[in-house]
């Protein structure tokens, strides 16, 4: 936001009165945010807080201490986002585990790291782990292997969630949620098929099918007296099937879902939970964020699926948020890193490697930003081993999390 010229002479009382008028308002319960623009900090991070069975991250985060959480606590207080998105956020109706990671672990300072606040914060019900009735993996009998016959993986309802953090006021009223679009109503969705065309999921499985494996949520958060949407998502793993690739294919949808929802032109066949139909107005401001599981040219998704947001008109990659860690990690693991097309400074994810059945570190955790957006600054929170701050990542087995929160500033 620009200071607007004061065109006439003023009087001295006049004059304060009118300066004070071009300080941006505190948000209600948010930060002070000083001056006429404003850097904001959008990240990701993909934090491993998932937990066994049902209510057991709640118990955890209700009191203070706990050693993994304490960690991730510790990273997002070094980073200091001002929006945060974290993925595998064990979701429970009570926001008993959203409110006491908060209270408990950001709000407590950890080493050198000062506390953060957010005041507003955001989960729902998510996909993963609700049982679908139908044998979706094929083997024979629905239920036999629940996590499989689930709309997305997991073994109880909400394991794998999300949850949304912001120093910023959300515009709860107007959040929308994509939990339970049909994959089918997707225009030339790419529903997988077995080797010789037979369609995977029967009419009956495809009549109640959702896109999303955990859920899809546009989050508005009030910034500087405009809105920002805050896009976030957890698109499935593109493995873990055969060679029908509904995984895959799911995967790529799941991305596209969120191409199509920033372009006028190509929205109007979503719906939302509420019923409203159609996308994003043309001329609105917004960030695609988490984990899409989805590197643009190594690893297992569709070639060209995590592309449909990087080479959008609308998106912003002028800067690519980048560490030190990242290439150090992987040519100290070598093995497929070495041998992978994707830059390793934009790494995201310290996967296992090729010897060990995996893709290698690579890129698919993503913050986005709209094309007319600044981007001032940008990264990866993945120190150099020799960083002192290397032990809250670490090797495996991590003490934090396999990802890394990636982090994106823009002026607004």
């Amino acid at each position: 936001m620009k200071r607007r010229r004061l065109g006439v002479l003023l009087t001295v009382g006049a004059m304060v009165v009118a300066m004070v008028a071009l300080i941006p308002a505190e948000a209600v319960g948010g930060s002070a945010k000083a001056g006429p623009a404003t850097d904001v900090r959008f990240a990701t991070f993909n934090a491993s807080l998932n937990r066994g069975s049902a209510g057991a991250l709640a118990a955890e985060l209700a009191v203070p201490g706990s050693a993994q959480p304490d960690v991730i606590a510790e990273i997002i207080q070094r980073t200091r986002p001002d929006v945060l998105l974290v993925n595998e956020f064990d979701y429970d109706a009570g926001n008993v585990a959203l409110d006491g990671f908060h209270d408990n672990y950001l709000m407590v300072p950890h080493g050198t790291a000062d506390a953060i606040e957010y005041p507003f914060r955001y989960a729902a019900p998510s996909n993963t782990g609700v049982f679908s009735g139908f044998d979706l993996d094929n083997s024979g009998a629905a239920g036999d292997f629940v996590p499989n016959d689930s709309f997305g993986f997991g073994f109880f309802p909400g394991q794998f969630g999300m949850a949304v953090y912001s120093t910023y006021p959300i515009d709860f009223d107007n959040v929308r949620t994509f939990q339970n679009f049909l994959w089918e109503d997707m225009p030339g969705a790419l529903l997988p098929v077995e080797p010789d065309g037979t369609p995977w999921y029967s009419d009956d499985e495809l009549g109640v099918f959702r896109l999303s494996s955990k859920s899809h949520w546009d989050v508005p958060i009030e910034i500087n007296n405009g809105t920002v949407h805050f896009l976030v998502s957890h698109p499935t793993p593109p493995v873990f099937d055969g060679p029908e690739d509904r995984n895959g294919t799911r995967n790529h949808d799941e991305i596209r879902f969120w191409a199509d929802y920033i372009h006028p032109g190509r929205s109007g066949y979503i719906y939302d939970d509420d019923g409203h139909t159609g996308g994003l107005p043309a001329d609105a401001l917004f960030v695609v964020a988490g984990d899409q599981n989805s590197d643009p040219f190594d690893g297992d998704s569709i070639p060209g699926s995590i592309q449909q947001l990087l080479d959008s008109p609308k998106v912003n990659t002028t800067v690519t948020p980048s560490s030190e860690g990242g290439p150090e990690q992987a040519l100290l693991q070598g093995d497929n890193n070495l041998s992978h097309l994707s830059d390793p400074a934009y790494d995201t994810a310290d996967f296992g490697e090729a010897i060990f059945g995996g893709p290698g570190n690579i890129r698919v955790d993503y913050v986005l930003p709209r094309k007319n957006m600044k981007i001032s600054d940008a990264g990866v929170f993945w120190p150099l081993s020799t960083d002192p701050l290397f032990s809250l990542v670490g090797t495996f087995p991590f003490p934090s999390s396999d990802h890394k929160l990636v982090w994106v500033d823009l002026s607004l």
